[in-house]
């Protein structure tokens, strides 16, 4: 469990340690000329109780922390900022509380259905437990950089890449962007507390099918587009010759046998549903010749 230490300001004990060394300095230089043993042994301690108090001086940027063990024991870890001065046998160990970006690498993995696809994606995380981070897990960072891969190929694995073979797919990696990304942060969030790490956001950077069925794939897109467009085409077709053979039979403008009514369909249908313009024959006899 993480605890927060609160030391001293270090201005004091910076000052105290400069002014011991100068006067042991000072003592042993002058013992030394004289043969003062006794000046030369109260100069050593001075220098060496300035040492001391100087080794205990830390430094910590803002967005950082240092953490503290005295002989194998944690003792707690200084989130403040500044110049500080803390017991000097403690043993400390910097850990960044900045948030970090990562961007996974092009992960090949099969979806639900079996495809090969391609997927990445970019983490933003930030370390919320420094005792967690320092020895909860060995090199927190690798450990995060592993665990989010692993999230991202569970996650590719779990849904299909489109619902092109899976109707009924009510989530898919391309379409359901949102809820996608709310179940990789709550997976990531999972894998990472143990490293006393949380998640900030995440999102999928790239997604496409692998290279050796990405031709397929596209070509069986387009396929589904063109029959799409089509059944629209058809059904806008068989409503207006829906409609222009009720209002013919509504206004009496011509009276149209069972054949050419048939004919009259077949050529409307024609004309709406062909991809090229029509081009118009004259009839300068009767319908019936």
């Amino acid at each position: 469990m993480e605890k927060t230490l609160n030391p001293v300001s270090g201005f004091l004990a910076l000052l105290l340690g400069i002014v011991l060394l100068l006067i042991g300095g000072y003592l042993f230089y002058t013992g030394g000329a004289q043969a003062y043993y006794l000046l030369i042994l109260l100069g050593s301690v001075c220098a060496a109780i300035g040492i001391f108090l100087l080794k205990g001086i830390v430094v910590i940027n803002p967005n950082h922390s240092k953490v503290c063990v005295f002989f194998g024991k944690y003792v707690g870890t200084i989130k403040s900022n500044g110049l500080l001065f803390v017991n000097p046998l403690y043993r400390k160990f910097t850990v960044s509380l900045r948030a970090e970006n990562m961007e996974s690498a092009k992960l090949k993995v099969n979806d639900s259905l079996g495809n090969p696809i391609e997927i990445a994606a970019v983490i933003v995380w930030q370390v919320k437990d420094t005792y967690k981070a320092a020895f909860e897990v060995s090199q927190y960072m690798n450990y995060v950089k592993v665990q989010s891969e692993a999230a991202v190929r569970h996650l590719a694995s779990s849904f299909p890449y489109d619902n092109f073979e899976d109707e009924k797919a009510t989530i898919t990696l391309r379409g359901g962007t949102e809820k996608v990304t709310k179940l990789l942060m709550e997976e990531l969030n999972e894998r990472l507390a143990f490293a006393g790490v949380h998640v900030l956001e995440a999102k999928i950077s790239h997604l496409a099918y692998a290279p050796e069925i990405a031709s397929a794939m596209l070509q069986r897109q387009q396929a589904t587009a063109i029959v799409a467009a089509r059944t629209k085409i058809v059904e806008g077709a068989v409503g207006m010759v829906e409609t222009a053979l009720e209002m013919l039979s509504k206004k009496d403008i011509v009276h149209l046998d069972d054949e050419k009514k048939a004919a009259m369909v077949s050529n409307l249908m024609v004309v709406l549903c062909g991809e090229k313009a029509a081009s118009p024959v004259l009839n300068t006899g009767t319908l019936y010749q």
